[in-house]
């Protein structure tokens, strides 16, 4: 009997919702603000702290524009070349803005060591007013990502990468306070640390899941024994094969599956009903299910 393939493909696009894109260009409007505001009172005040800090705040414009290329290109819809359209481009987009993190981390670790060692002054009220102005800015703009950060592993990103800028900035703030008051050099290193330490506890999970879905694992938020189990029990099917689930997207999963039925009745109802349990279930959107009678063995082809 000759396989059955469930094929229809149902067009969705999947874009992110209007709020996100408001989100992205808000986000990038601010922060490309505060990085003119920061550089401009550095060059102003001679701090190079505040140059630094100003190249570091333009990394997280850059992110967020990584960020949002990928949603907007996670919603051009397939073509012959692309079957599942550029919906790949958001777990890209998370992957290279969780190694942006731990790159920038990895400097921000490296100078407070070296401050440690070797302390610098503080300089002063102009640094810790600019540094409050970054917690405002970099905390509202990951409030606005806050949302969808359990959902979509590219927002995570972009939501992390305003999240710590807003820590480094809180740790700027306080450290220059007590090294103004009580005179604590050392303190602006230790801060520094802690909230590297932080900031990479936060990001490794983001890191991972990138690379797990680049890899086409199994998402996390899929069970996919439970998904064995569900399609075991369907009314007439003897086993289950070939069963292969992975993400297209940060936000959309497909599943391919060999199912054995016996009486090699081709029924449409069956098939409705797993595509139906797979989306409501297990959130998968994209299903491919092939009915088989199972005379004959099959091995995936994988397993070799």
């Amino acid at each position: 009997m000759p396989h059955v393939h469930n094929h229809e493909c149902h067009g969705h696009q999947h874009a992110p919702p209007a709020s996100f894109q408001r989100a992205f260009a808000l986000g990038v409007a601010l922060n490309t603000g505060f990085v003119v505001i920061e550089a401009a009172t550095g060059i102003w005040s001679h701090s190079t702290a505040l140059i630094a800090d100003a190249g570091h705040n333009l990394s997280d414009v850059l992110g967020l524009l990584i960020a949002w290329g990928a949603a907007r290109l996670g919603a051009v819809g397939p073509n012959e070349r692309h079957t599942y359209g550029l919906k790949r481009t958001s777990i890209l987009a998370a992957l290279l803005n969780a190694l942006v993190l731990l790159l920038v981390t990895g400097g921000i670790g490296w100078e407070a060591i070296g401050r440690l060692a070797e302390p610098v002054p503080v300089t002063g009220t102009t640094m810790m007013v600019v540094a409050a102005i970054g917690v405002l800015i970099n905390g509202a703009t990951a409030l606005l990502f806050m949302s969808g950060r359990h959902h979509d592993v590219n927002i995570r990103g972009a939501f992390l990468h305003m999240a710590a800028d807003a820590a480094v900035s809180v740790g700027v703030v306080v450290s220059g306070a007590l090294v103004t008051w009580l005179g604590w050099v050392w303190v602006d290193a230790v801060t520094s640390l802690v909230i590297v330490a932080v900031i990479l506890a936060s990001t490794s999970s983001l890191f991972w899941e990138s690379i797990n879905l680049a890899l086409d694992a199994v998402p996390k938020n899929i069970d996919a024994a439970a998904v064995r189990d569900y399609l075991r029990q369907l009314p007439g099917i003897t086993d289950v094969h070939d069963l292969h689930i992975w993400g297209i997207s940060t936000t959309e999963t497909a599943l391919t599956v060999h199912l054995v039925k016996p009486d090699g009745i081709i029924d449409d109802a069956i098939l409705d009903e797993i595509e139906g349990t797979l989306r409501s279930r297990f959130h998968i959107l994209h299903p491919t299910v092939q009915l088989e009678r199972g005379r004959m063995p099959h091995v995936c082809a994988l397993r070799h």
